[in-house]
């Protein structure tokens, strides 16, 4: 690519750049970070116990039945997508 191609492009570029820095210039954004209270999570934590071994078991069998429902949604969606355009 020559020179004046390349100062070209750059020129174009640099000046989408300077587009861009005097739109966003204009804009009165007020962005404050959140606010952190160690409070709050202290006393989830203090509220917070093991689960029994009852309760661990059908945490475990509800997500795992949540798992295999989406997989055989996506493996349907995936046969249709694929199998069906090529029957037709």
């Amino acid at each position: 690519m020559s020179d004046e191609k390349v100062q070209t492009r750059k020129n174009k570029v640099n000046g989408r750049k300077g587009e861009l820095a005097g739109k966003l210039g204009d804009m009165n954004v007020n962005i404050t970070a959140p606010k952190f209270n160690y409070k709050d999570y202290l006393r989830v934590l203090k509220l917070a116990r093991k689960p029994t071994r009852e309760e661990f078991l059908m945490i475990s069998k509800i997500s795992i039945l949540g798992i295999a429902l989406i997989g055989m949604l996506g493996f349907i969606i995936y046969v249709f997508l694929t199998e069906l355009p090529k029957a037709v």
